[in-house]
Order: C-alpha cells, then sequence, then structure tokens
C-alpha cells in the first residue's frame, strides 16, 4: 500500500515521517527551565485562582510555538479575570501579547504571545475541546510548587 500523506497530515502526526519511525514522547512529566514570561503568566494565573494549571511542551511536534498554558476559571468573570491578570503582567513586563480571541464570550480566551500561547477556558469548554489530549504527542512540564496555586492542586484531573 502507497503511503500517500500531505506537510499538513506529517505536521499533525509527528511519529511517522516518512520512512523515518520517530520514537513516541514519554508521557511522564518533564523538567524544563520555563521562560521567565511564562512564569509570570502562570504566577499572574495563579494569583486569579485558576484551576488546573498546565504546561505543554510543543517544541519537537509543533512550528507555530514552543509552550501551550492551559488554565480554567469557573466562571465567564473568573476566566477574564484570569486572561486580564496575564495581560496586564506581562504588559508591565514589557510583553505585549500578539493577539487575544475570544476575551467577549469568555468561553476559550487565547492569549498568543507567538513561543507561547495561553488558553483561559471555562470548565464546560475545556473538557469538550480537551487540548491534553489533542496534543497527547507533547510532554507535560512538570510545574514548580510555587507557580501554581493551591486550587490547582487540589483539583483532581479527569483523563
Amino acid at each position: 500500500m502507497k503511503h500517500n500523506s500531505t506537510a499538513k497530515e506529517q505536521s499533525l502526526h509527528p511519529i511517522t515521517s516518512g520512512n523515518l519511525q520517530l520514537k513516541p514522547t514519554p508521557t511522564e512529566p518533564v523538567k524544563a527551565e520555563l521562560d521567565e514570561r511564562i512564569r509570570l503568566a502562570l504566577t499572574a494565573a495563579s494569583e486569579k485562582k485558576a484551576i488546573n494549571i498546565v504546561v505543554l511542551d510543543l517544541r519537537e511536534i509543533a512550528s507555530f510555538t514552543d509552550y501551550f498554558v492551559i488554565t480554567s476559571g469557573t466562571n465567564e468573570r473568573q476566566v477574564q479575570a484570569i486572561s486580564d491578570g496575564i495581560v496586564e503582567t506581562l504588559k508591565r513586563a514589557g510583553t505585549a501579547a500578539a493577539r487575544v480571541e475570544g476575551y467577549k464570550t469568555a468561553e476559550w480566551i487565547l492569549l498568543d504571545y507567538g513561543d507561547f500561547v495561553v488558553h483561559v477556558f471555562d470548565e464546560k469548554a475545556r473538557k469538550f475541546y480537551d487540548l491534553e489530549r489533542l496534543w497527547r504527542e507533547s510532554r507535560r512540564v512538570d510545574l514548580p510548587p510555587e507557580l501554581v496555586s493551591e486550587v490547582n492542586s487540589s483539583v483532581r484531573s479527569e483523563s
């Protein structure tokens, strides 16, 4: 059987690329030195009581960004507050978002900083879109305890 795949399909399925078989990435969390801007975003989200904060390392599987920061709020107001906190903190540090999407509906707010993208979801949308499953080939970054709130550690992951 002849294998016809487009470049897009290959980028979406990085495990096989032509005849080269790549090793799947491990599912255990990886220790990574996070950029100071990502650390600021995590701290800002944590200060707004964001829940279930996750950082995915996409460097080996995506060309459009290096990291996803994924978090949730319990309602529209909190989702917007988390987003506002991150945007304001990074702006004060000299980094403005290249793009902000979804702010009005606050179901899924996307903050694009180029080499990392922050996704702030309401709980229902996060379960529906399930970025962690969609990007399961990525590596989850093991976050230092001081960068995530107590709320984050008390929420059970429903993987």
